[in-house]
């Protein structure tokens, strides 16, 4: 049982970056900050995040008995947690996109970033932010978004945080074989073709599905590559 103490604030520059510098000053397990506003957000791989008034900003911090190999798990339990939260609130049923995207009819619903530190093989903390577009949807250059409110979807920030923490809570000691089959069945299928973008240029091939570290696997011919970072684009090969 994760005993939450959600912090609300009006404006923050950025609630990860408040949670990683709590976590690193020795804050317990179960601190969650939220921003009405947030003025300096950051998305994956060094991007910004833009959140308008309205839209769902906040970040939690975790410090799970875990192997550190399993850090990569809390990206898919937050993207599974942020479905099971939404769902019941939209006319289009959500889609995971892997490592770290719900998607609605294929546009960008939300995006999940993770710092985490480890202590020789074990977590010591992780930092989970996440960024929903429940009343309005930023412009992304290359990208595809769209609201909650788009799909006919009425949600208050503080009630999504509120739901996306209990549904944490359920899946935050889940095996990772269990919580890799609930991605699944929430994500791209398997078979889906998908170009993977990353230091090592571009990978083609189809989704075979996850590794028990939480991992894309990577299908080109009769090759199976495990994939652990980088920037994922469906249906294509």
């Amino acid at each position: 049982m994760i005993a939450w103490r959600l912090e609300r604030y009006d404006e923050l520059g950025s609630t990860s970056d408040e949670c990683v510098a709590r976590a690193k000053a020795g804050a317990a397990a179960g601190l969650a900050v939220q921003a009405r506003r947030q003025v300096s957000g950051r998305g994956s791989r060094g991007r910004e995040w833009t959140a308008p008034e309205g839209n769902l900003s906040f970040s939690f911090l975790l410090r799970p008995d875990r192997p550190a190999a399993e850090a990569g798990l809390f990206s898919l339990i937050a993207g599974i947690a942020l479905v099971e939260a939404l769902a019941p609130w939209s006319k289009t049923l959500p889609m995971l996109k892997w490592p770290n995207d719900v998607l609605l009819d294929g546009a960008k619903l939300a995006g999940i970033l993770i710092d985490a530190a480890t202590d020789g093989a074990k977590i010591e903390w992780v930092v989970v932010g996440i960024g929903v577009n429940l009343a309005a949807a930023p412009d992304i250059a290359g990208r595809r978004t769209t609201s909650l409110r788009d799909h006919g979807g009425s949600l208050s920030a503080d009630d999504a945080a509120d739901a996306i923490l209990a549904r944490i809570a359920a899946w935050h000691d889940a095996p990772g074989a269990k919580i890799c089959e609930s991605w699944q069945a929430w994500g791209h299928p398997v078979g889906t073709k998908l170009i993977v973008r990353g230091a090592r240029g571009e990978r083609h091939g189809a989704f075979a599905g996850l590794s028990d570290a939480g991992e894309l696997l990577l299908q080109d011919k009769d090759r199976i590559e495990p994939i652990s970072t980088g920037d994922i684009l469906l249906g294509q090969a």
